[in-house]
């Protein structure tokens, strides 16, 4: 096929790259929920991320080696990896967990389904990137069809005092997640391949946790069993190494933009596999949430802004 000319099924090569991209990180992040509850039933939530992101970041620092990447970094170039290590992996995943002890899952994803429109607001303010129209209907309905997703477990959910605490850290690891978006394209702009990127960022995440664990007295002991190990390899390989990669390169691509929706489509992959081990049943406004969501992300991929 000549540069250039349309598919004989109306989609280019690269839009289909995309679409791919966005069911890959979306069928990996929506399946780690469960793995995570495997997690920290056997580990201190700090010490499971450290394990996670520690052999995450050897895992890519050897297959970055093995393509002849070259790993060495300029200072400037690392500002960009403290910064997207700290607030992605470090502060992100750490909220995201703590704010998890006060509140249900529905909750949980109906507020990080937000990170789109915090990332269109992050990256108009650090960046000057202002949204287009198309952007901010994506973002709105992504937000309503995961509260429409959710609503069965809300409604049954008895949410006290602490529910508060626990909305403060979620939203403070989707602000969180978006400034490290921003940190990511300052790496992109000064040069930095997105293996080389990840490596050094969830490194630093890593050890920005581990300090805080030593800090604040974390235990690192585990109770071990093959399910925690398994886990751990599945949340490791592909939750941060596959997922992160193929995620970077989206953005790089499309735009963090469309990149962040994928946040509103985890919720619904992990619904279908609900559905499937947990014999999670359906209703008329879950299906309506779920086409809310599917034409948000539509509107972004059509979108070019």
């Amino acid at each position: 096929m000549a540069e250039g000319e349309p598919a004989a099924n109306g989609v280019e090569p690269s839009e289909g790259r995309d679409y791919a991209a966005v069911a890959i990180c979306s069928a990996i992040w929506g399946s780690t929920w469960f793995a995570i509850q495997f997690q920290i039933a056997s580990a201190h939530p700090v010490a499971a991320l450290v394990y996670r992101f520690a052999l995450a970041s050897a895992l890519l620092f050897g297959w970055s080696l093995l393509r002849g990447e070259r790993i060495w970094m300029s200072p400037g170039q690392h500002v960009a990896a403290i910064g997207l290590g700290f607030f992605t992996f470090a502060l992100d995943y750490y909220f995201v967990y703590a704010g998890s002890a006060h509140l249900i899952s529905a909750v949980v994803a109906v507020l990080f389904a937000s990170l789109t429109f915090v990332t269109i607001v992050v990256f108009w303010l650090a960046e000057g990137e202002r949204p287009s129209r198309a952007a901010l209907i994506a973002a709105g309905l992504g937000m309503a069809g995961v509260a429409l997703l959710s609503v069965e477990e809300m409604r049954v959910a008895h949410l006290s005092g602490q529910a508060l605490i626990g909305v403060g850290f979620i939203l403070g690891g989707v602000v969180c997640a978006a400034i490290g978006n921003v940190f990511a394209k300052r790496g992109e702009r000064l040069g930095v391949s997105v293996p080389v990127l990840t490596s050094w960022s969830i490194g630093y995440g890593a050890l920005a946790l581990a300090l805080f664990g030593a800090a604040t007295g974390v235990s690192w002991t585990i109770t071990p069993n093959w399910v925690f190990f398994l886990s751990l390899l599945h949340l490791s390989l592909s939750g941060s190494v596959i997922a992160f990669v193929v995620y970077y390169g989206l953005a790089r691509r499309r735009g963090y933009t469309l990149a962040s929706y994928i946040a509103a489509l985890t919720p619904v992959v992990a619904m279908v596999l609900s559905t499937l081990f947990e014999d999670k049943s359906w209703t008329p406004l879950a299906l309506a949430g779920v086409g809310a969501v599917l034409l948000g992300q539509w509107l972004l991929m059509r979108s070019r802004s």
